[in-house]
């Protein structure tokens, strides 16, 4: 097996895409990493002259993403591993939170995901190999008060690859979801976007909420670095999960959510079921 792997990893200036990166060079693979600037393409490049490659592109930019990912697979190509990262973190009262809001966390989180892995699949189909890799978050399975954009984007992020997955599987193409917990990047802190607030009755309820998720930025239990470790094995793994979570928060509280779930189930089972005709 190629123990030397070529990645195509979105958003490689901050979080879990810089991290990824950084470690990924220094295991010896190469690396096309997706920047917002020409300045950010020369850092980048800086790390690794020979197998740091940056690329200027928006995934929101639509329209530009396949000649994009054209160019990269013949200059750089073949692509073994497609890490979807860039993305960003929406807090807000649902009430108070406008509909644009929602419409960009979508666009990056769930639309420019699709738009690169659409442009990559073809690619991949005909050499009958590749991965996949799809950041989303434990927030793609339990929910929080005040990210229900977020949620709901990474909710929409954990089903599109899981059906993906089985799509892609009798083309040996792997598709996992990594869901993170907390972890000390920037997504709390100066890459969250906050929508106002303006309705009273969610003081009480929610400002404590906002102020605590501020305070707890950069001091989050989760080590970028390792999360970059955990998915170094897993592209290097011949038989990859289609959903791995990351941090032991994100194992304690999706197993509570799934046992709760299975406990519903069973105590609405008659009336579920009494719908067969």
């Amino acid at each position: 097996m190629k123990t030397e792997k070529t990645l195509f990893i979105t958003g490689v200036s901050s979080g879990f895409g810089q991290a990824l990166a950084r470690e990924a060079l220094a295991a010896g693979h190469r690396i096309i990493g997706t920047v917002r600037s020409e300045s950010a393409v020369a850092t980048f490049e800086a790390l690794a002259p020979e197998r740091a490659h940056g690329v200027v592109l928006d995934v929101t930019d639509f329209e530009a993403i396949d000649s994009v990912v054209a160019a990269v697979e013949k200059r750089y190509g073949p692509v073994d591993v497609l890490v979807n990262n860039a993305g960003y973190g929406h807090e807000g009262v649902f009430e108070e939170s406008p509909l644009a809001e929602m419409r960009r966390q979508f666009d990056v989180n769930v639309f420019g995901a699709v738009a690169v892995t659409k442009a990559f699949v073809p690619y991949f189909r005909q050499r009958r190999a590749g991965h996949i890799v799809n950041i989303t978050s434990m927030g793609g399975y339990i929910t929080l008060p005040g990210i229900a954009y977020y949620c709901g984007s990474k909710f929409a992020l954990e089903g599109i690859s899981d059906t993906l997955s089985k799509e892609l599987a009798p083309f040996n193409i792997f598709v996992t979801a990594v869901a993170p917990g907390s972890f000390r990047t920037d997504w709390a802190g100066r890459s969250m976007q906050r929508t106002p607030r303006s309705i009273s009755d969610y003081d009480a309820s929610f400002d404590p909420v906002r102020k605590a998720r501020e305070e707890k930025s950069g001091h989050q239990l989760g080590d970028p670095q390792k999360a970059a470790w955990a998915m170094l094995t897993l592209i290097a793994s011949s038989a990859p999960p289609a959903h791995l979570l990351l941090g032991s928060d994100a194992v304690a509280l999706v197993r509570d959510k799934l046992q709760r779930t299975a406990e519903s189930i069973e105590q609405w089972q008659a009336l579920s079921c009494s719908t067969d005709g």
